[in-house]
Formats: structure tokens, C-alpha cells, sequence
């Protein structure tokens, strides 16, 4: 027999597919128990009727996760309007304050395999750069892939940080491609390192590697909840918290990447912003 039960309590590792006794197919997770923890209460959170879809969590053990699965299909313009609009609906959730973890999630979290502590604050700028910028810049220089001169200008450019102030937005947080599933009638969103954040910040991460129709994404969700002036040229802003987990993570160019919008707007932000 293959249930939510048996499921959970198997010993496979990584992640699976399976299929339970009444057809449903399903996804089966396991790993370090609080990004799992993380993970499924981040899901939960995201469920908002109306906003973009989620698998839905049917049950969770220590350190193991099973949710359905999201069929497979094409990104077509119709999908991509939908999910405009569905994530600007999921934005418009809200959350508490910057950096309020899911309801019974960890506040040391996770963004894929590096640490996320999700300490709160009301000022986006500095919170943003205390808790989602200078760690990963400071953790890059104690691998030696930074210099000392490198987070130096990191923190220059943390200190000329604009605010665009609008409440905080209830944030997928992890939104690259590879998170977004398409079905042929709909985006599904996964693997949520969810928190409360600038919802400018989950649209310059769906950017940042290349998703399907995006310009169509971005034009149903500025209709649905238009953006506040100039948010194009603080895409790279944003993209400073993905780019340097990726510099943790993997180095390479990912931390030459960011420091090079940092030299921008250390120097001269908002006349010489990222083009």
C-alpha cells in the first residue's frame, strides 16, 4: 500500500516520485530537517486563494516532505499573464514586518543549501542589507573568495540603498526559473524559501536567470499592482541577495557579478543605475 504514511516513513533520500493508492501522484522530499521544516511551512504560507499556485503539503515528518505534484507543460502568454497576476496577488498577502519567517517555520532558514536567518525589521533598506546582503558578502570573504576591499565596497553600496517604501509583501524568496513550473494553463511556484520581503525583490530574482515570458509576467503584474517608478533600474539591487548566496555557494562569477552593481550604486546611485 503507498500512502502519505508509508511515504513518510520510508528511507529514501533526496527527492522522489510516487504514486498514492487513489492515483494522486506525488512528490516525496527528505533532507536537513529544518530546510525541510522550512520548506513546508513556506508552502502553506503561500497557499493564498487566488494567488500563484503551490503544491499542496499533505503530510511532513523530521526532515521529510510529501506534496503533489505539478503536472508538465508549456509557458504560453496566457499562462505567463496568469501568473502576473497571481503573483502580485501573493505579494499583496503581506506578511507581518521584513523578514517575518512563515507561521511555524524556523527562523534560521534556508535558500537552497545556504543558511537564511529571517530576523525582522520595518526600514527594507537596512534591513535588507543587514540580513540578506552583508552576511553572504562577509561569509564570501571568509571563504577567501572576497577580499577584504570587496566587502568594503558591498557595505558602500548597502549604505546608498534607496527606499521605496511600500509594506511588506508576503515573498516566494528563492523565485528563479527553476522554481517556476509551468502546466500549459498555469505557473506553479516550488521549493519556497518564503519570508516577508520588497516584492520588487521576487521579480528581479525571476530575472535573473532567464524566465520564460517574462516581459508578459512583468506587464500583467504591473497592471494587476503597478510598480512604483523606476523599479527597473533596481533590478540589480535585488538581485545582490541572490547573486551572493550564489557567490557563497558556488563563487566563480556570481560575486564578480554582484560587485560589479555594488561599484554602481555605491558610486553614484540613483543617476548611473543598473542598465
Amino acid at each position: 500500500m503507498t500512502s502519505v504514511a508509508s511515504l513518510l516513513a520510508g528511507s529514501g533520500r533526496g527527492v522522489q516520485t510516487a504514486t498514492l493508492d487513489d492515483g494522486t501522484e506525488v512528490v516525496v522530499k527528505s533532507g536537513e530537517p529544518s530546510s525541510i521544516a522550512a520548506e513546508a511551512a513556506g508552502l502553506r504560507w503561500l497557499a493564498e486563494p487566488g494567488a500563484a499556485a503551490v503544491p499542496e503539503v499533505l503530510g511532513t515528518a523530521e526532515g521529510r516532505i510529501v506534496s503533489t505534484r505539478v503536472p508538465s507543460g508549456r509557458a504560453d502568454a496566457g499562462a505567463a499573464e496568469r501568473f502576473g497576476r497571481e503573483l502580485a496577488a501573493l505579494h499583496a498577502a503581506g506578511a507581518p514586518a521584513f523578514g517575518s519567517p512563515p507561521p511555524g517555520g524556523p527562523v534560521h532558514a534556508w535558500i537552497g543549501e545556504a543558511r537564511m536567518v529571517n530576523e525582522t525589521g520595518d526600514d527594507w533598506p537596512s534591513w535588507y542589507a543587514e540580513h540578506r546582503v552583508l552576511p553572504y558578502a562577509r561569509q564570501a570573504r571568509d571563504q577567501g573568495t572576497f577580499s577584504a576591499d570587496d566587502v568594503a565596497l558591498v557595505e558602500r553600496a548597502c549604505a546608498s540603498f534607496p527606499d521605496v517604501a511600500e509594506p511588506p509583501a508576503r515573498l516566494h524568496g528563492d523565485l528563479w526559473t527553476g522554481n517556476v513550473l509551468w502546466d500549459g494553463a498555469r505557473a506553479w511556484v516550488i521549493d519556497p524559501a518564503a519570508h516577508g520581503g520588497h516584492r520588487e525583490t521576487d521579480l528581479a530574482m525571476l530575472a535573473l536567470f532567464g524566465a520564460p515570458q517574462l516581459e508578459t509576467v512583468l506587464a500583467a503584474y504591473d497592471e494587476a499592482a503597478p510598480l512604483a517608478d523606476g523599479w527597473r533600474e533596481r533590478v540589480g539591487l535585488h538581485q545582490l541577495f541572490p547573486l551572493l548566496v550564489h557567490t557563497v555557494l558556488f563563487g566563480g562569477g556570481y560575486g564578480a557579478r554582484a560587485l560589479r552593481i555594488c561599484e554602481r550604486y555605491s558610486s553614484s546611485w540613483p543617476r548611473n543605475p543598473l542598465t
